[in-house]
């Protein structure tokens, strides 16, 4: 016992802290995504047809692009063919958003996700108690969820935590296309959630269906089926980028 306190002291502290560094991002992480106005030449349309998920269209009548990141699988693929250079991946990790329209970049900034205001935000900013629904997923979100338990994120400083059963939770996490084999029991767990409660959307596949999008075995993701409080784009998602969305979602923007 002597010898495993001595050695956890001599690791010292392992929580990062929050607002995340650039040194806590790997090297290929691609963040959100940067679009220079005014170079997009009048016929080219390389990124649209080399996008897998047909997340970039041509703004009508304009010489420009937008990218949707609820579609977006952040492959890079479209920065590689773009012969001007138009769309980058910068490192900004903070991606979520309350709006299915905030996911889509333009030419504008995006703006920062805004909390949870009123009764929600008194109800859940103190504490707030997630079930996580794998509705169809590849493991890969998920996987980037459960990281966020560990001791390097420590969820639970924030007053956030993943429980076992809906009946004790404050809202549902979803991640996965919604297959049509977890459609039902996704419904029945937000039948046992109690209300008030939450709808969090994580992954390009929860959010629009990702690279499985209108395939008959899917749903297209949760979208129409539940009312979505939070998007968080990604394939997967970055831990950060996920924490980033549900702290500020509860308006706690520093731990």
């Amino acid at each position: 016992m002597y010898s495993i306190l001595k050695s956890r002291m001599l690791q010292g502290c392992r929580t990062q802290p929050f607002p995340a560094s650039p040194e806590s991002l790997p090297d290929r992480f691609r963040g959100l995504p940067a679009l220079t106005p005014g170079l997009c030449s009048r016929d080219c349309r390389l990124c649209i047809r080399h996008c897998p998920t047909a997340a970039i269209s041509r703004l009508a009548s304009e010489h420009r692009i937008q990218i949707d990141m609820g579609r977006c699988i952040f492959c890079g693929e479209c920065a590689a063919v773009c012969p001007a250079g138009t769309i980058a991946f910068t490192r900004d990790y903070r991606l979520s958003c309350r709006t299915r329209s905030g996911l889509l970049v333009g030419q504008k900034e995006k703006p920062l996700l805004e909390p949870l205001t009123g009764e929600k935000r008194r109800l859940f900013g103190r504490s707030l108690k997630l079930r996580q629904v794998s509705a169809g997923g590849c493991n890969g979100c998920e996987v980037d969820v459960n990281v966020l338990n560990t001791l390097a994120f420590d969820l639970g400083r924030f007053g956030i935590q993943m429980v076992a059963s809906p009946r004790h939770a404050d809202g549902l996490l979803v991640t996965g296309p919604v297959t049509a084999n977890m459609y039902s029991a996704l419904l029945k767990t937000w039948e046992a959630t109690p209300s008030p409660k939450l709808v969090i959307a994580v992954g390009s596949c929860a959010i629009s269906g990702g690279l499985f999008r209108d395939f008959e075995q899917v749903k297209n993701g949760v979208e129409g089926i539940l009312p979505v409080d939070l998007y968080v784009p990604g394939c997967p998602p970055n831990p950060w980028t996920i924490l980033e969305g549900l702290v500020r979602l509860i308006g706690k923007e520093q731990g």
